[in-house]
């Protein structure tokens, strides 16, 4: 005669299945976003002091960035400034307001206070970020910018992505200079909003660009145009 399975087997089965789903749904990208503190409107430093104090740096203490830092960078970055009818309006200019720009924040081990080392997918609509992959690739990503090693001490790298097609489908072939066009304003404000900060920036167009997206597990559509190590100065 078949024997019934005993009730708190079955349960040990229930809960082992819910624990893969959970870490299958993890690995598939659908950790749970973290809230952005809101960013400042108002600084101390002005435009023209900024504009004259800014420099490509190339030496970073591991020394790490509050989140309320790396907040405010990412929306000087490509942050929403407004809102009107069917569109977002950002910090960057953007032909027709197409936006095919993403951003991405490497964090490393101990370099965002209260962060886990990790890839992270800024999501300017709700001002927070989505984890893409866990784990220090700051040496990783380093190596992939032709071993410019210089870059990995820095506490946090920000990679600027390009989707073409959201802006060729308006603007056919030209949507391809008008996305790496869109990528140096980004860049322009990571800069500044360093400067204001007190904190210094890089910036780095040298790379292997397949190595790099396999190393950050972005979408093969995001298209690596620029790395920028931003922290304190070494």
């Amino acid at each position: 005669m078949e024997k019934t399975a005993h009730p708190q087997a079955w349960l040990r089965g229930l809960v082992s299945g819910f624990a893969v789903l959970m870490l299958l749904a993890s690995s598939a990208g659908y950790a749970e976003d973290l809230s952005l503190p809101p960013p400042s409107r108002k600084g101390t430093l002005s435009v023209e002091e900024a504009l004259s104090s800014r420099r490509t740096h190339r030496s970073f203490q591991g020394r790490a960035l509050t989140l309320k830092q790396l907040s405010q960078i990412l929306w000087a970055a490509n942050g929403v400034t407004a809102v009107r009818p069917g569109r977002q309006l950002k910090t960057a200019p953007s032909a027709g307001a197409t936006y095919p720009i993403d951003i991405y924040a490497v964090v490393g081990e101990g370099g965002v206070e209260s962060m886990a080392p990790g890839v992270y997918h800024y999501r300017p609509e709700s001002h927070s970020l989505r984890p893409v992959t866990s784990g220090d690739v700051r040496t990783q990503v380093a190596a992939a910018c032709l071993r410019q090693m210089w870059m990995a001490p820095a506490p946090l790298l920000i990679v600027i992505t390009g989707e073409y097609g959201r802006c060729s489908a308006k603007y056919g072939p030209r949507g391809v200079t008008y996305t790496q066009i869109e990528a140096g304003h980004v860049g322009q404000n990571v800069f500044l909003q360093a400067e204001a900060l007190f904190l210094k920036a890089g910036i780095v167009g040298a790379f292997e660009r397949e190595d790099l997206g396999k190393t950050l597990h972005i979408p093969a559509a995001h298209e690596p145009l620029l790395v920028m190590p931003v922290g304190y100065p070494g």
